[in-house]
């Protein structure tokens, strides 16, 4: 809160003083209207130590002139402070580690644990299910799965390879052994309730460290192979749709949600690829073959019954769409450095969005710990949600290498179930920083009435494409035209040079935005089997242009042209059919599926409003006059006017019943990670929970029974919020309590409030277990990153109640109560064992807000 300089104000003692100079004409009295003590005071101290800085950095270069020292001591003295630095940065790193690793306790065991096949039957972690039986029926069908994989390779796998290139005509397995080590599933997850009834959702991290020995013969002596490998990641297998006969489920569909990793041992001619510059390329071309198969939007699906399209199952509509608009940030660390990291310069940050393989980079704002951006608006197809998610990093540029500033991963889900998010993020894996998005989930409607074309540059509606299979395509479409103009002799055309079959690919485009096919190598009826999907901005005005092309001379084999205003008006905003090519053979055709969805954005529904108890009917005089005494044991008549009719009803975060409605579990989201994003936190009312005539906070401290200070009594608005993170670690058998920052405090002076938390867990309210923060000075939005634990069981811990109070650590008088904020948290209303991140509005006993 700006304060007017016209003003008097309150000196520490309580009195107040005027400015009884005259006022001074021109620009020397504005500068001394403006500048008040306190700001000069500051000023010089920055003064001060920016000398003291320049002093210490370049004291050691004159004195070393100064006693005729050669510059080696300077080299020496540079070399020791970088080596001191670098040391220093190390270590730093390991106390971040430590600390990390006791923050994410849970997570980091269950990690480790997970990765070990020798963990007792009687552990069990809330994230995933241990599923030994399956990994015993894996080990016992092993051998089994080796004899089928070989017959797959030498039948299957082998044909193909030697016709494929020329000069693998003589390739040959001479040797396939998938070892002894099977594969692992080192945990699962079951859902039911959270997605259809007609389907149920299986996530499984699979491991697979084996010792498989595949060697190959490429061409007589040149032998090369594979001494095992690894391969990690979490498979979503999905029975749908569930019927009412054998076999009870129409289709398995399974894929990978994120790109799984892999490293091979090379051996033979191969070795050579498990040189570093290789060894990434190599794994990466595979895993690339691997995505195209079997990471999203890619599935592998097979049909148990005939009534199931396989088209349907691979390529389903997405579930919708999310629009990001990343608004701002603040509290960013800053990297640019100057004078060997003496002096902190700033940042200049910009973002990267990914959800999937779709990536979006920001602008950058230069030199800005606090960046706002404009126009920054993105769109993302989600295909699975809860599952897939949004990972948002940020980066200092720099002219060589970027820095990291910090990243956060938001579920999907939330925003599907919530419709609509608006909030600060914490970022992860950085000291500070906070970042402001607002998510937008919007749903796929037929309804034309729906549709809303904007200038501002959103899409309208979406586009998906199922690119099926081509027929009859011209070999080469310039030997075809020249053929036709010399009208050759049919008997003539057959000894004329055999030309080879065309490797084709599709190209689709939707003004800018190209997408392409993967090549179908040596067929005029290649089948593709693809999906896409595109953005639309304006439907009257734009067209699917689908070029069909030769992989390596790009000559055009045919073209189609579909106008979007066509499919916005046939049944179901769906085609699917054989298309006929422009410019191309006669009877060649395309067959694909074009559907268009129109988009909506979903409202978040309205809490329902709960009414309130009857009102007791007002009490009839007696006689005389005089109203009637209150009951024994009731509080006087003002106590009950005063309380809120809010105070009856149940405040819905802390209701028992509140869980049971709105579950926080999704698919494929570890409840460590989504814990401080949840989006079944809401803001805490503190006055429900902590009563005008406690002073809990206050006790043991000198100032109780005081009043408060003139700054606090005259404060117009509410008393600000603290951002808290309450958790129990079951192994360490402790309440872990995480003060992370606070934000519109209640400003004491000009420069903003010297500001600490204070923590009681009640009812232990004694020095010995008083706990505080340190002090943050000047500011009304401080950024605390502190941590505090009490040794509790956790039958104990849910009978007990966390008193917390914001205190200014700067005296108004010597008895004027310091405190600017307090909660009252009843543990026994929070699930402790899962955690609960968010920000709880501030109180003062005896104050109420204004607005």
């Amino acid at each position: 809160m700006a304060m007017n300089p016209g003003r008097p104000v309150d000196a520490p003692g309580g009195s107040s003083t005027r400015n009884l100079s005259p006022p001074v004409d021109g620009l020397g009295g504005s500068i001394t209207r403006n500048l008040s003590p306190s700001a000069v005071n500051q000023m010089l101290m920055e003064f001060m130590m920016y000398a003291g800085r320049a002093f210490v950095v370049f004291y050691p270069v004159y004195l070393t002139g100064y006693l005729g020292l050669s510059i080696s001591w300077v080299l020496l003295c540079m070399m020791m402070v970088t080596w001191w630095k670098k040391n220093r940065q190390w270590k730093d790193v390991r106390i971040g580690t430590a600390i990390d690793f006791a923050d994410n306790e849970a997570h980091e065991i269950n990690r480790e644990l997970t990765k070990s096949l020798s963990m007792a039957t009687w552990v069990q972690f809330p994230d995933v299910e241990k599923v030994d039986w399956i990994n015993k029926v894996l080990e016992q069908a092993w051998p089994f799965f080796s004899m089928f994989m070989e017959k797959l390779l030498k039948e299957k796998i082998q044909p193909a390879v030697r016709l494929s290139n020329s000069a693998l005509k003589a390739f040959t397995f001479t040797k396939v052994h998938f070892g002894h080590k099977p594969l692992k599933i080192t945990g699962m997850r079951a859902y039911t309730h959270e997605v259809d009834k007609r389907e149920v959702v299986l996530d499984m991290n699979i491991c697979y460290d084996g010792d498989a020995d595949i060697d190959a013969e490429i061409k007589p002596p040149i032998v090369a192979g594979v001494k095992g490998l690894q391969f990690k990641g979490m498979m979503r297998v999905i029975l749908e749709p569930l019927i009412g006969q054998a076999p009870l489920v129409g289709g398995v569909t399974f894929f990978f949600i994120r790109r799984p990793t892999l490293q091979i041992n090379w051996t033979g001619m191969t070795n050579l690829l498990d040189s570093p510059a290789f060894s990434s390329l190599s794994e990466e071309t595979i895993m690339d073959i691997i995505s195209s198969m079997m990471v999203l939007p890619n599935r592998m699906c097979i049909p148990l019954i005939d009534q199931v399209k396989v088209d349907q199952m691979r390529f389903p509509l997405p579930r919708g769409v999310v629009r990001v608009h990343l608004v701002e940030a603040r509290n960013l660390v800053p990297k640019d450095t100057y004078m060997m990291g003496m002096v902190k310069g700033k940042s200049d940050p910009y973002a990267v969005l990914r959800v999937g393989n779709s990536q979006f980079k920001t602008k950058t704002i230069k030199e800005n710990l606090n960046p706002r951006w404009t126009n920054e608006v993105y769109e993302f197809v989600v295909h699975e949600a809860p599952g897939q998610e949004l990972d948002l990093e940020l980066f200092d540029e720099d002219t060589d290498k970027d820095d990291f500033l910090g990243r956060h991963i938001l579920d999907l889900g939330d925003v599907k179930k919530e419709k609509e998010l608006d909030k600060w993020f914490p970022l992860t894996d950085t000291q500070s920083g906070e970042v402001h998005m607002r998510l937008q989930w919007l749903s796929l409607h037929t309804d034309q009435s729906l549709l809303n074309e904007t200038t501002d540059g959103c899409a309208c509606a979406m586009l998906a494409v199922y690119l099926d299979n081509a027929s009859d395509l011209p070999k080469d479409n310039s030997e075809f035209t020249h053929n036709q103009k010399q009208g050759k002799h049919s008997k003539e055309a057959k000894l004329t040079k055999r030309v080879a079959e065309p490797n084709t690919l599709v190209e689709m485009s939707i003004r800018d935005h190209v997408q392409k096919s993967k090549v179908a190598y040596a067929s005029n009826k290649p089948v593709w089997e693809e999906g896409f999907t595109f953005f639309v901005h304006s439907i009257k005005n734009e067209q699917l242009t689908v070029e069909v092309k030769e992989h390596e001379k790009k000559n055009v084999l045919g073209v189609l042209t579909i106008p979007l205003s066509r499919l916005f008006n046939v049944s179901n905003m769906t085609l699917e059919q054989p298309f006929l090519l422009e410019r191309s053979g006669a009877t060649s055709q395309i067959k694909l599926k074009a559907t268009l969805r129109v988009l909506a954005i979903e409202k978040p529904e309205p809490e329902p409003i709960l009414d309130p108890p009857p009102q007791p009917k007002p009490a009839q005089s007696a006689p005389g006059g005089k109203p009637p005494a209150p009951p024994s044991g009731s509080g006087t008549p003002s106590a009950a006017a005063a309380t809120p009719s809010r105070a009856a009803l149940p405040v819905s975060p802390l209701n028992g019943e509140y869980d049971g409605q709105r579950r926080g579990s999704f698919l494929g989201t570890s409840g460590w990670r989504t814990a401080p994003d949840t989006p079944m936190m809401r803001r805490y009312d503190s006055h429900s929970l902590l009563s005008d005539n406690s002073i809990a906070s206050s006790r043991f401290d000198l100032s109780e029974g005081a009043s408060y200070p003139k700054e606090v009594l005259n404060h117009q608005g509410t008393f600000g919020e603290i951002h808290l993170t309450v958790r129990y670690t079951t192994l360490r058998k402790r309440l872990v309590v995480l003060v992370n920052s606070c934000r519109d405090l209640i400003p004491c002076n000009e420069n903003g409030t010297d500001s600490y938390i204070r923590l009681y867990l009640l009812p232990d309210q004694s020095w010995r277990h008083r706990m505080r923060t340190q002090v943050k000075k000047r500011n009304i939005n401080p950024t605390f990153n502190e941590k505090f634990e009490f040794n509790v069981s956790q039958e104990e811990a849910l009978t007990r109640k966390l008193d917390i109070a914001v205190k200014n650590n700067r005296m108004f008088h010597s008895r004027e109560r310091k405190e600017i904020g307090m909660v009252l948290i009843d543990l026994a209303n929070l699930d402790l064992i899962k955690g609960v991140t968010d920000w709880f509005e501030l109180s003062l006993p005896g104050l109420k807000k204004s607005n």
